[in-house]
This record gives C-alpha cells, structure tokens and sequence, in this order.
C-alpha cells in the first residue's frame, strides 16, 4: 500500500540522518555551537552543552525513525516527528533566510546541503508526516490495543539491539573518533593532489557593488566587470554612487569542492608552512583546536613522543602561538583543525602529503 511505502521511506531518511549523526556525534555538536553563537542566536551560554543537545537529537531521530519503521505507538510517533521537522525547519529556514549557518549538518558530512536545500528538505519531510498522520488516524485507537504480547516482545527486542548498536557507535565517536569517517580528512586522502585539484579547478566568484543614483535615488546592482568597462558608472561627475557596505561576492563558477581548501598552516610570524609540510616524506602534526582546555602532562607526553621520531617533520598546531613547549608552533583556523580532527589534541601522520594515520592524543601515547 502507498501509505506504508512512504512510512517506510520517512522513517528510513529519519533513522539515515541521525544514523551519520550518531556516527560524528562531536562534529554535529560543532554545528549546534554555531547556532548558539553570537552572530546567529546569541545563546552562547549553551555552547557548553551543545554535545548533550546534540545527543538528545539523534536519539529522538534515531528512536522515533525506527518507531515508524516498526509502526509502534503511531500516534506518539507522528506527533513527535512532525514537532521535530518543524524545529529542524525553523532551523534551516532561519540559516537560509540570514545566511548565518551554511550547512545545517542535516546529514553530517556524508551529504551536504545548502541552506535552502535542507529547508526544502524539511517541508517535503513534513508535508510526508502530516500525510502519513491523516492516512492512518483510523488505526491510532487500535494500533495498541491490537498488538499482541508476542509481538511486542518482539518489537522490544528489536528496539534494544538497535539502540544496543547505536549507543555503541556514539560513544565510540565520542571517545575515539568517528566509526565510519565521512569527512575530506579521512586515512587515505591525498594532500597533495587534493590541493593540486583544487587549483586546476578553482571557483570563481564576482564582486557585485550596489550603486545608487545620487539624482534620481534608483538602486542597481552591477557586477565588477561592467562597473569598469562602463565609465557612466565612474567617471567625474558621474551620480552613481557605490553604497558602502553594500556590496556582495557572488559565486559565478563551481570549482573543485574540498574541506582541504582550509588546510593551511603559518609559522608564528604568518610565513606559509603547507608546502613544507605536505611535500614531506613523513609529517607529524599534532592539533589542538581548543589548547586552553588540553592538560600539560598529556602535551608533554604526546611531545616527548613524536620527539623520539627523528625523520618527520613535526609541528604543533593550534590557535595560540605558544601551545607547544618542545616542537615547533603551527597555527591553523579552530574551525579548520575541527574539520580534521574531532579529539583535543589530536594526531595525524602524513607520507608525502598522504595521510596515513590518525587518532586521539591519549590512544598515541598509550
């Protein structure tokens, strides 16, 4: 039947997309801090509990998906979905409409959607919910009432082997790192030929400066070539005006996408170290996306150990010049050191610009 065929479909996409949430449970606590920061909800009090939301999420995903994957307590569950697509969709639409979070982790780095994407997302998710609620409102009274002892013991079992697992590879993220990694970092990637890709295909982008006429008061949009090849816009005399503050950078042409564009590491004093570091034949690099909050003694033990390898490269790398007490200071976006590497500190290993090897800094020592 069509309503049981689109039940299962909502309920695999609900149980898929807490399932790669469960999976980097750290790197969609990342994206909840966002939303809580100054220049989005300015809730920065709750930044520090941004993992235990973002646990709480996934597991009403997870929980509620294979809920509707089983048709148990339809009612409750419909309910409860269509309450969480319509938070997930003010989310995302808040996130389109201001541009202030470009990627909602809707689907954590498995599947990225733009802003408006995952709003769309949403609707179509909720519009299926609320069909699903009208189709089966007949069988809510008897759902329950009709469900023998048997098979709800079943259910039971089913429910706690999945929970059993998921439980399993949430901590497992939260401890080590990711069990399956979705991201551009992953052990195997080419540094350098990422980089190299990156520059055959560059994206493009345009600056779009916003012109008013000082006479007439009309407003245009004129992107840079035609400001400069039309000198009406320029030259002495001429009433247009650019607005300060106005103006925008608009993507023209989709280069070669990549996390590895952020991979840039300076010196102390801001000299370029990337190319040292991937030409390589063996680099070292231990991160600290929040060094403030990493014990001296696990630095000084994780130090004294990539100290004993006299053939790498080796650079501490972090957001303060003076992290690092034996090797060489690095410094690197805290963004772009959390895309890495989900622990803090964190150790990753490259050969010749490949990385090889990655884990947390407590798993390297031991």
């Amino acid at each position: 039947m069509i309503k049981n065929l689109l039940r299962f479909i909502v309920a695999i996409i609900f149980i898929l997309s807490g399932f790669v949430k469960a999976v980097d449970l750290v790197g969609f606590s990342f994206k909840m801090e966002e939303y809580f920061s100054p220049s989005v909800f300015n809730m920065p009090f709750f930044e520090k509990f941004a993992l235990l939301f973002s646990i709480i999420v996934v597991v009403l995903e997870l929980w509620l998906g294979f809920m509707l994957l089983l048709k148990f307590k339809l009612k409750f569950t419909l309910s409860a979905l269509i309450a969480l697509c319509v938070f997930f969709g003010f989310l995302t639409f808040y996130s389109a409409y201001f541009n202030v979070v470009t990627d909602c982790g809707c689907f954590g780095d498995a599947i990225k959607f733009t802003p408006w994407e995952s709003f769309v997302k949403d609707i179509v998710l909720l519009v299926g919910l609320l069909i699903l609620f009208i189709l089966y409102r007949k069988e809510f009274k008897i759902n329950d009432a009709n469900t023998k002892p048997k098979n709800k013991k079943s259910t039971s079992i089913a429910f706690g082997i999945f929970s059993g697992i998921m439980i399993f590879i949430m901590v497992q993220g939260i401890m080590n790192e990711p069990i399956i990694d979705f991201r551009d970092y992953k052990i195997g990637t080419d540094l350098k030929a990422e980089k190299l890709k990156i520059s055959k295909n560059p994206s493009e982008y345009k600056t779009f400066y916003s012109l008013k006429n000082s006479k007439t008061g009309e407003v245009l949009k004129v992107n840079q070539d035609d400001y400069i090849n039309q000198t009406k816009y320029w030259e002495e005399g001429s009433p247009w005006k650019i607005e300060e503050g106005k103006n925008e950078s608009k993507l023209i042409k989709e280069g070669y996408k990549s996390e590895i564009t952020k991979f840039k590491i300076e010196d102390t004093t801001g000299n370029d170290l990337t190319d040292e570091v991937i030409n390589a034949p063996k680099a070292i690099l231990v991160f600290a996306y929040h060094p403030q909050d990493v014990s001296s003694e696990l630095l000084q033990k994780v130090e004294a150990k990539v100290n004993t390898d006299k053939t790498a490269v080796i650079y501490g790398i972090s957001t303060i010049p003076t992290t690092f007490k034996t090797i060489k200071n690095g410094m690197m976006d805290g963004t772009a050191i959390k895309t890495i590497a989900r622990s803090n500190p964190f150790v990753l290993t490259l050969q010749n610009g490949k990385i090889v090897d990655k884990q947390p800094a407590k798993n390297y020592v031991d």
